[in-house]
């Protein structure tokens, strides 16, 4: 079965994709065409650039999508965002079909809270402790695809969706780099620098960026300027490669993140507590603060040996978070000014391997394994309280509540894909997850999925997968109930039940057609039924987030996707309808009111994280002068609110506006700007309004409208 992907538009929705092959066309030097750099370079750089593509070729066909849905940002697509490659990588992926917009950065896929993983070049990151911050920059990307739906047996653990992000290669970039900057609305200014080449076998691609601005997280009020918001972000990442022979080579990839934020303070608010020696701290005054820190480093050989294409990586991501209370004003107003301190080391070893049986079948098999261990520290200064838990002291004292935990992941598969006819494809598999330490349980998963190409225009998927969810070793939550009976930080209620995986049975079909070259729609449905429901909540005083379970939930949905190309017009569309629900909470239900847990335990509620509707498109279109503009949108009917979530936010819709040039001044070379108008409406967007299960206690509101200017120079 052949289809012509690297003809379809910007933004791709390839509803049933036969193996991952992304329609990224290859990347020359700024300023040299490609014969002229065929030219210039001699001819072991040639061979480089050849083998390292080849090798780029046989990785992907070990990353099978057949049966599931994949939408492809090409590199032309990240270019024409608004932003462009200065978007951040959570902004970029709300231009898929089915995510979902969340408060400080959360993004949500098909109705599932989280659940996401990613992988660097088919190598699974472990997920960080949950933040504010991006760990990866865009800049790094050459492609990335979203793979939902019923996935292969290849992919577990995390399952909403996979991001799968291609990096930008010094092999295929040449020798060269570029430099620029980012500034605008808010003291935005975010300079930035990449340095890419091939020598001999070698090749590399770093990329740093530096970011400050003084709007960092979702604002507690609508206002235009924020007090207390300012952000200090900085990012690396580097891949070197060396090819060993024509057939394997050797990749080291590592970045790492240093996030700083204030936390912005909710003016107006009453101070709940006294405290002694302190008559009136407004609530404007209060100085929170949360350190993020994440690095990773991945060494990987891949290549070919006979007919098996392979990949066997090691690595290792550690990820920590430090939330920093006002020791006053927390007290007096939550009650509880606690230090907390959360760090994860995860330990990995991945292989995956796909060896071709006949003409007909593909073989694929690997495993994966990870070693994580926690540390959570907790010192809180807390006040002596009643059993109603009204404050009974004004002088505080310490509480210090720390825990270590352990967890193992060993994980295997082994699928086959079986092209029946020309026609016709079958792709079946196992997986076996298990996880030991914090919690001992696994699965056996069956997988199915298929790919009927009814003719030239119509193509035909459908999926059933079982899956196997654990919680995120670091956002488990150990706290001693006992411990804190008696003071103002004792929880709403005073049982728990150990938070478990979730197990789930997944149902996926769709159908695409693509009239011509030019237009492609595509419409998906899908319908889950789980048990022990995962769902992340913000509980207690630090914005960080801790896993939870419901004892049962059903989701389902459709999403329609549509592009189209005509000439230097790209344009795209995408909408999508979701109803997630779930009832009985299951595990950590000392984070709700008594009156909650027992509602929840008689009656189906929404999840506040699923709004009902979204949708997402864009347009840009390229003037034979070099001229790029164009526009995206976002739209959603709302998130969750109130108790057991039974009120629903306002509705939202976002417009970004952009223009870019490029110029050629005397003796400088050629300059790229691009300018930008995000939320070009200045409409006011309230994602949250402090109420829900697990939302936290302060409203979060989008940013208004902000004019951004970004210029970058190629070498």
């Amino acid at each position: 079965m052949h289809r012509q992907l690297a003809r379809t538009p910007r933004l791709q929705p390839l509803g049933c994709a036969l193996g991952m092959i992304l329609c990224a066309s290859p990347v020359h030097a700024q300023g040299t065409s490609p014969g002229k750099r065929a030219v210039q370079e001699s001819a072991p750089q040639l061979a480089t650039v050849k083998v390292t593509a080849a090798l780029d070729q046989v990785r992907n066909q070990l990353s099978p999508s057949t049966g599931s849905s994949l939408y492809v940002f090409t590199p032309q697509a990240l270019k024409a965002l608004p932003l462009g490659r200065s978007t951040p990588l959570n902004e970029v992926l709300l231009q898929a079909p089915g995510v979902v917009r969340d408060s400080f950065g959360q993004l949500h896929i098909r109705g599932n809270m989280a659940n996401i993983q990613y992988r660097i070049n088919g190598v699974i990151l472990p997920e960080s402790i949950a933040g504010f911050g991006q760990t990866l920059d865009t800049r790094i990307i050459k492609s990335v695809g979203l793979l939902d739906g019923a996935l292969p047996a290849q992919y577990g653990l995390r399952t909403a969706g996979v991001i799968s992000i291609d990096t930008r290669s010094g092999a295929q970039l040449g020798n060269g780099g570029s430099v620029g900057v980012t500034t605008g609305s808010n003291g935005h200014i975010a300079p930035f620098l990449d340095v890419h080449g091939h020598s001999g076998r070698w090749s590399w691609f770093f990329s740093g960026n530096y970011l400050r601005d003084n709007l960092g997280i979702s604002a507690p009020t609508a206002a235009r300027h924020t007090p207390h918001d300012r952000t200090w972000q900085s990012n690396g990442f580097g891949d070197l490669s060396y090819l060993i022979n024509d057939h394997a080579r050797i990749s080291l990839l590592a970045g790492v993140s240093n996030n700083r934020f204030q936390i912005p303070p909710n003016p107006g608010q009453p101070a709940l507590y006294q405290l002694a020696g302190v008559s009136s701290y407004p609530s404007a005054d209060i100085n929170e603060n949360q350190n993020e820190l994440t690095r990773f480093a991945v060494l990987s050989l891949q290549g070919k040996l006979g007919n098996t294409d392979y990949q066997i990586s090691a690595g290792q991501r550690y990820s920590q978070v430090n939330y920093l209370p006002d020791p006053i004003g927390d007290l007096m107003y939550l009650g509880v000014a606690a230090t907390v301190m959360r760090s994860n080391r995860a330990d990995t070893l991945q292989a995956d391997f796909a060896t071709p049986l006949g003409l007909r079948n593909t073989l694929r098999y690997g495993f994966f394994g990870d070693f994580q261990r926690g540390v959570q520290d907790n010192t809180a200064r807390v006040f002596a309280a009643d059993a109603a838990g009204n404050q009974t002291g004004d002088v505080p004292f310490t509480l210090l509540d720390n825990h270590v935990l352990l967890a193992r992941t060993t994980s295997v598969y082994v699928q086959d894909q079986w092209n029946a006819s020309d026609w016709l494809t079958l792709n079946g598999g196992l997986r076996y997850d298990r996880i030991s330490g914090f919690l001992d349980e696994s699965q056996l998963s069956p997988r199915l999925g298929l790919v009927y190409q009814l003719d030239n225009q119509w193509t035909l998927h459908a999926g059933y997968a079982r899956y196997f969810s654990p919680p995120a070793p670091g956002l488990i939550t150990s706290t001693d109930l006992a411990e804190f009976a008696g003071t103002t930080n004792q929880q709403p209620g005073n049982s728990n039940t150990d938070v478990r995986a979730m197990r789930e049975n997944y149902y996926d079909a769709g159908v695409q057609w693509a009239p011509d070259a030019n237009l492609t729609l595509g419409l998906d449905a899908y319908y889950s039924q789980s048990r022990d429901t995962l769902d992340v909540g913000q509980f207690g005083t630090a914005l960080i987030f801790a896993d939870f379970n419901y004892g049962y939930g059903r989701n389902h949905g459709v999403e329609f996707t549509a592009s189209w190309r005509h000439g230097p017009l790209h344009a795209y569309l995408n909408a999508a309808l979701d109803l997630a629900r779930a009832k009985v909470i299951a595990s950590g239900q000392y984070n709700f009111s008594p009156a909650e847990v027992s509602y929840i335990a008689d009656h189906w509620i929404l999840l506040d994280h699923a709004p009902r509707l979204t949708g997402s498109g864009g347009l840009d279109y390229r003037l034979a002068t070099g001229t790029t503009a164009g526009f995206d949108f976002m739209y959603s009917s709302g998130l969750r609110a109130g108790f057991a979530d039974t009120l629903t936010m306002p509705g939202w819709f976002q417009l970004d506006l952009s223009v870019g040039q490029r110029f050629d001044p005397p003796d400088l070379g050629t300059l790229h700007a691009r300018l930008a108008l995000v939320n070009a409406l200045d409409r006011v967007i309230e994602l949250r309004n402090g109420t829900g299960l697990g939302v936290g206690l302060a409203p979060q509101y989008a940013q208004r409208r902000g004019v951004y200017l970004t210029l970058r120079k190629n070498f």
